[in-house]
């Protein structure tokens, strides 16, 4: 199985992609794992009117989600898991015939309805907000400390 974080827009932070693909690496490393990056909406064709922006994305994303994948969004309004719980989540799709687990980081819009109907199964990394930039780090990180927990390697502490 493969893990995926399929995000809207290019990660602007140096240090922040640093560490980003620091993650990648190390998940890499047990797991097949790839970020795939929509491009921003073109102000061309939405005027940078919110809701245009949101379906073109939307549109994107789901272009982008393909078959045998398992999409989740990562939603403010989602399930909350410790860590652990989620490491269980991963540990479940790595026996299960899901050929890519695909976490899904929405735009500074958010998500569309499309995207929304299409994609049900939502988690919330915290109660907090958090910039679309700093999600993809925490995401990266979360995925591989399920994969140490998983593989009982020293990194996640209870």
């Amino acid at each position: 199985m493969q893990l995926k974080l399929l995000v809207v827009g290019e990660t602007k932070e140096k240090t922040m992609q640093e560490l980003i693909n620091d993650y990648a690496l190390r998940i890499n490393y047990r797991l097949p794992f790839k970020i795939e990056v929509v491009p921003d909406a073109p102000h061309r064709l939405t005027g940078g009117n919110e809701a245009k922006v949101k379906e073109w994305e939307g549109e994107q994303i789901l272009q982008r989600i393909g078959v045998g994948e398992k999409p989740i969004l990562l939603d403010e309004k989602g399930k909350s898991y410790t860590s652990r719980a989620l490491a269980d989540q991963l540990e479940a799709k790595l026996g299960s015939s899901i050929k890519c687990w695909t976490w899904i980081v929405g735009g500074a819009y958010g998500f569309s309805e499309a995207v929304y109907k299409a994609v049900p199964e939502r988690i919330s990394l915290s109660k907090l907000t958090f910039t679309h930039q700093m999600v993809r780090l925490i995401a990266v990180e979360q995925m591989y400390r399920a994969i140490t927990i998983i593989y009982h390697l020293p990194y996640h502490h209870d």
